[in-house]
């Protein structure tokens, strides 16, 4: 008997040809072990064939039970004969709606395995038993395609999971008989060679750039994928008109492509031509930023719209925050068909519909990654709707087909926020190019339809040069000497100046003797000093120091003059500031802090704000230490009464000397030093215990000298954070003397001169 025969795929879509049109008249039979976004396609359009015109199964079939095997019984008897008349006979009877042709297909089939299991050694009572399963199977599980077998549009099978030798000799009869099967093997393909290593039944499906199936991928996974596809669609009104053709039409270099007019892309009407792309690195370092500039020229030349980003998008306002109408969500469709409707521009009928599909695509999309974290994932769908709308007027204004906005990321994505609204833009009509010439410069895009452009190069450059002003443009000697500065400055233990701009303290723990000797250091030659990345890690003295070594006060007051640095400020009486000292800032403080942040942007403009004349970076290093305090509530009260607000306004007022001294900090040179000679019983102030604590988390070496052994400097403290030396004897009702100038030498006895002159 002629079966249907096995014919080789040229392309996926094969599938889908009818019989008369295929490169010979066959079937399909394939398995398919590893994934990729042909594969899922694929996958999808077969199954939605299999459901309507064919047969699904999903795991193993089940052996007949007993109640089909009584009615088997009842109608056909248990006789069983190896020929084909029987066959025939028991078909006609069992399955009455094939044809002449069918059956004897189906007849022709089964023979054929049967023998192929006689000849392997089965006896007559295991071919029955075969036979029976075979025909319980073929009622229960595909009695709806046994009469299309063989037709014109042949039936489709997707058989999911582990299949069994029986199961197999199944398929291949109804395969035979004039159907397509397809294998779908998750865990690959070793179950399979054991039952068929020759490949005699199936053939395994070759994946170009294959990988292993995703975690937990199913047919029940992909069919409720599929159908909260189609129930976005229903949000959208339907399926949407547009498609993205995004880098396959490049032809050459990214560059030259970018100048191309969108309308010469390409000619399908049904697609817009975008370009999604990362730049890293440089070809000619002395002349990228005119190449830069020159690109923007000619897009905006050709009156084409376009939009720059310079290191960061920058943060939601909280008027954009608020403007995003949302609430409360129990599940993912509730939420996209609530946040959807804040879509409402561009206004195209073609362009809305679009949008609204790629937001939902893409959210769907983390909350697959995200096991279905409905809080973050609301929030980050609230900041793709905040940025749509701060960009949709620069990209999409007026906007009909076939126009193509440009959108140019300089540096390179910070976070995964940042990422997920550049994949959010290149599914739209939109080139979304990052330039990412500082190979330093991490970038944490990842998207499988980037098209990465790597150079080997780099070129530090913060700012696109829009403006032929503002071209700057590097020599080939002055980049050589900026190579010649990171191979001596990066990982070797010298340091430029000023090389950092950000740094932690770590406070030392160390012997009072050991003071001396650090004291006057730099930061890089003192113990546990590191650097990670592009932070220093300063380790720094805090300490109290009690009582007077053996009452000896003129070595005590040496001691002191010793630490009179030129970068150290001395404070001889407490308080030195109070809550009545002049403090213009105080009156605004609350402004400057909302929910135990601070609003760094209302700080920076407020007209009271006294550090404007400060480098950016030391401005952005106050303001990070000052979150820092308040985050770790070391100021006992903090977040209690409004001491939080006293921490604000009182480092926002920091005298001239001391911001001088951070000015001039260096954060792996010597850093300054403050001195605190309390003598006294008075208290440092509420205001004077912010100010210490403050430049301790600066980097400022900080010594309270206290021969009392009073307990006047740990008031306001929450945390101990100082370590304390006793040194002996408390002494009171002190005056401090002089600490200017040379220490005083020690003055010898007629005793020492004696006896101990040869010590």
């Amino acid at each position: 008997m002629i079966m249907a025969e096995q014919i080789e795929l040229n392309q996926l879509n094969d599938y889908f040809t009818d019989l008369g049109k295929r490169s010979r008249p066959g079937v399909y039979f394939y398995r398919i072990c590893d994934w990729n976004e042909e594969i899922e396609a694929f996958l999808r359009r077969y199954y939605e064939e299999a459901r309507l015109s064919g047969v699904i199964i999903e795991g193993r079939l089940p052996n007949p039970d007993s109640r089909q095997l009584a009615y088997y019984e009842e109608m056909m008897g248990m006789e069983f004969q190896m020929n084909m008349g029987f066959l025939l006979d028991h078909l006609q009877k069992w399955l009455p709606r094939m044809n002449g042709w069918q059956r004897k297909q189906v007849a022709g089939s089964i023979y054929d395995v049967l023998a192929g299991l006689q000849k392997a050694g089965k006896n007559e009572n295991m071919l029955k038993n075969a036979y029976i399963k075979f025909m319980c199977w073929l009622y229960y599980k595909f009695e709806r395609i046994v009469n299309r077998l063989g037709e014109e549009k042949l039936p489709k099978i997707l058989y999911e999971g582990t299949v069994s030798i029986y199961e197999l000799l199944l398929l291949s009869v109804i395969s035979g008989a004039g159907a397509d099967v397809v294998l779908l093997q998750v865990q690959g393909d070793v179950a399979y060679q054991q039952l068929d290593s020759t490949g005699a039944y199936s053939r395994l499906l070759p994946v170009e750039n294959g990988k292993p199936f995703p975690e937990n991928y199913s047919l029940k996974n992909m069919r409720q994928a599929m159908q909260e596809k189609a129930n976005r669609q229903r949000l959208f009104g339907g399926e949407t008109k547009l498609h993205a053709c995004t880098n396959a039409w490049i032809n050459g270099t990214v560059w030259d492509s970018l100048r191309k007019e969108p309308a010469v892309r390409g000619s399908d009407p049904g697609f817009f031509y975008n370009c999604f792309a990362r730049l890293s690195g440089v070809e000619d370092r002395v002349t990228y930023p005119s190449d830069l500039y020159q690109l923007q020229l000619d897009i905006r030349a050709a009156n084409r719209r376009l939009v720059i980003v310079n290191d960061r998008l920058e943060p939601l306002t909280p008027d954009e925050i608020s403007g995003i109408r949302r609430s409360n969500y129990q599940n993912l469709e509730q939420m996209l068909a609530e946040l959807v409707m804040n879509i409402t521009a561009p206004s195209d009928a073609k362009l809305q519909p679009l949008v609204k599909k790629v937001f939902a695509d893409l959210i769907s999309e983390e909350y697959a990654k995200d096991s279905g974290n409905l809080n973050r994932l609301t929030g980050r769908a609230v900041y793709l709707l905040c940025l749509l709308k701060r960009f949709v007027e620069p990209l999409f204004h007026g906007w009909h087909m076939p126009e193509v906005a440009a959108f140019f990321y300089l540096g390179g994505c910070r976070n995964e926020n940042e990422a997920l609204f550049l994949r959010f833009l290149a599914r739209l009509p939109v080139d979304v190019v990052v330039f990412r010439p500082d190979l330093s410069r991490a970038c944490c895009l990842e998207d499988q339809w980037l098209y990465e452009v790597k150079a080997e190069e780099s070129l530090s450059l913060t700012v696109y040069p829009e403006e032929g002003v503002a071209l700057q443009a590097g020599t080939a000697a002055y980049h050589a000497e900026r190579d010649l500065d990171a191979m001596m400055y990066q990982n070797t233990g010298i340091y430029r100046n000023r090389q950092y701009a950000k740094a932690n303290a770590v406070s030392l723990r160390t012997m009072y003797e050991e003071i001396a000797i650090l004291w006057d250091e730099e930061l890089k030659y003192r113990p546990n000093f590191a650097t990670t990345d592009a932070t220093v890690a300063m380790p720094v003295i805090f300490a109290k120091v009690s009582g007077v070594k053996d009452g000896d006060l003129p070595a005590y007051w040496n001691g002191i003059r010793t630490l009179m640095t030129p970068y150290t400020k001395k404070i001889l009486s407490v308080p030195h500031l109070t809550s009545t000292s002049a403090n213009p800032m105080k009156a605004h403080a609350v402004e400057f802090l909302k929910n135990g942040r601070l609003q760094k942007e209302k700080i920076r403009g407020h007209m009271a704000y006294p550090y404007g004349v400060l480098r950016e970076d030391t401005q952005e290093y106050l303001l990070e230490k000052l979150q820092l305090l308040i985050d770790q509530r070391i100021i006992r009260g903090t977040f209690e009464n409004g001491t939080e607000y006293t921490i604000v306004s009182t480092v926002l007022n920091l005298e001239t000397d001391i911001l001088r001294m951070i000015q001039k900090f260096d954060f792996t040179k010597k850093n300054p030093k403050l001195v605190y000679v309390i003598t006294g019983e008075t208290f440092l102030s509420l205001e004077d215990t912010i100010t210490v604590a403050f430049l301790h988390l600066i980097g400022f070496d900080i010594l309270f000298f206290v021969p009392t052994g009073y307990q006047c400097v740990e008031r306001y403290f929450n945390q101990n954070i100082m370590e304390e030396h006793q040194l002996g004897e408390y002494m009171y009702d002190l005056s401090v003397p002089n600490l200017d100038g040379r220490p005083a030498a020690k003055k010898v006895s007629w005793r020492d001169k004696i006896f101990k002159r040869g010590t």
